[in-house]
């Protein structure tokens, strides 16, 4: 214990001068393309990872670590940390700033797309399966990439992410709200959602049009009610809700249709999950909807 303390103690993190300056030196200018906003402020990665609760030695999956801001700031605490880049310089420069910031932390980089990357890559990738995922998301892929590493990664239990504000009240939203959605229903199948906090523009470069939440999701126990990497559950389920929200304004009888083929036979299956057909799809919890899948 005593040697992760001297690690964490050797640990320096970036300042917004030496953001600009490592950017300049690798002539890289943040774009929307890629939803690049780099934090600039170190008390809020330091906020970040304290609202994940990471621990000394677990290892932490971290989604577009960019220059390094909040990769320094899970190294800090004593986290291995198994990073996913899809810009090549960025990618290659990381591990300089760590010999420099962090010289003796533990640090893997797959270069990869987060979109695209998969189980067997991320457990290439270290010796122990990661537990937490902690990211800064881009604001363009946010939510694909959220529930595509949820999905792939059993082994995470607790989850942080920041993303743009009216995501996070989207994937935090609660059933009968006017943001509760797809994103709400699918972040809920892998674990129990919430809002975590909220970011300001400012502690970005360069500063988007747009605040910042932070959401926060706990993977459920081995006792839930389902099983998150059913796929063949989670196929029923992605269907039947996709089919719910494709029609938000219509009854779930009428929006379901095609789902299961016509309207009584929609109706039928409501019934036999103890869900009410005329009920729209914005008023069903996700349990309500794995049940209904798998009615």
């Amino acid at each position: 214990m005593e040697e992760n303390s001297t690690t964490r103690d050797e640990v320096t993190l970036l300042t917004a001068p030496e953001i600009r300056e490592l950017a300049d030196k690798l002539d890289i200018r943040p774009t929307k393309k890629l939803g690049q906003n780099f934090v600039i402020d170190p008390n809020t990665v330091r906020r970040i990872v304290a609202a994940a609760d990471i621990q000394p030695e677990q290892t932490v999956l971290e989604i577009g670590p960019g220059l390094g801001s909040l990769t320094l700031a899970l190294a800090e605490v004593g986290a291995k940390v198994t990073a996913i880049e899809i810009d090549p310089a960025l990618a290659a420069e990381l591990p300089h700033t760590f010999a420099r910031h962090a010289p003796n932390s533990q640090l893997q980089i797959i270069a990869a797309d987060a979109l695209q990357v998969t189980a067997e890559q991320i457990a290439a990738a270290s010796d122990t399966p990661p537990t937490a995922l902690v990211a800064n998301l881009p604001y363009n892929v946010a939510v694909p990439v959220l529930l595509h590493i949820l999905e792939i990664v059993p082994s995470i239990t607790t989850t942080l992410v920041m993303v743009q504000a009216e995501v996070a009240d989207r994937l935090a939203a609660q059933p009968g709200s006017k943001t509760y959605g797809v994103p709400s229903v699918k972040a809920g199948f892998y674990g129990t959602v919430s809002k975590a906090g909220s970011i300001g523009r400012n502690v970005f470069w360069p500063a988007p049009n747009v605040d910042s939440g932070l959401v926060r999701i706990d993977a459920y126990t081995t006792d839930a009610q389902w099983d998150p990497f059913d796929q063949q559950l989670h196929d029923d389920v992605w269907r039947v809700v996709d089919a719910a929200f494709a029609q938000r304004r219509k009854t779930l009888r009428a929006a379901l249709k095609q789902w299961a083929g016509d309207g009584d036979t929609a109706a039928e299956r409501l019934q036999a999950a103890g869900i009410d057909p005329t009920l729209r799809g914005e008023k069903l919890s996700t349990a309500d909807y794995v049940r209904l899948a798998r009615s």
